[in-house]
């Protein structure tokens, strides 16, 4: 039997410190133990463990051969990730073109998406959460992504 695999959900309200050092949620620290790799996503920085990080990478590497997606594209997300392994206090390093990106500040919202971690503005948060409510409302409306009993 396989183990089960990781998920990571809820919300939380953290800070970045003057070193630009995240501490984690407890709930997220042991599965990062052994590091993961910190990058750039779509509005926000991400948190991808090891695992997950190689299987975007191999992903978007097929595609590109595919040419399905162009090459600058694979080249971005490898040369904005960061390695990092979290310290002792569950702290986490968010390189500085990371958070301008992202537009991070000092208050920021930690989310669990399932496979990896993502870290938002509170503003920017605000919008995507809103959108989000109103897409998973037609989503059970109209019976898709959530199975029925």
């Amino acid at each position: 039997m396989n183990p089960p695999r990781t998920l990571f959900v809820g919300v939380h309200e953290h800070t970045i410190d003057g070193k630009g050092r995240l501490i984690l949620p407890a709930g997220f620290r042991s599965h990062l133990a052994d590091g993961a790799y910190v990058t750039a996503l779509d509005g926000c920085v991400g948190i991808l463990p090891v695992d997950e990080f190689a299987h975007t990478a191999e992903e978007l590497r097929s595609q590109t051969g595919q040419r399905l997606v162009d090459i600058n594209a694979l080249r971005s997300f490898a040369a904005q990730a960061d390695f990092v392994v979290p310290d002792a206090q569950g702290r986490m390093r968010i390189l500085p073109h990371l958070r301008a990106g992202a537009g991070l500040d000092r208050r920021v919202i930690v989310t669990g998406m399932i496979r990896r971690i993502e870290i938002w503005s509170p503003e920017r948060w605000t919008e995507v959460q809103s959108v989000g409510t109103e897409r998973l409302a037609e989503a059970i409306t109209h019976g898709r992504g959530i199975a029925s009993a």
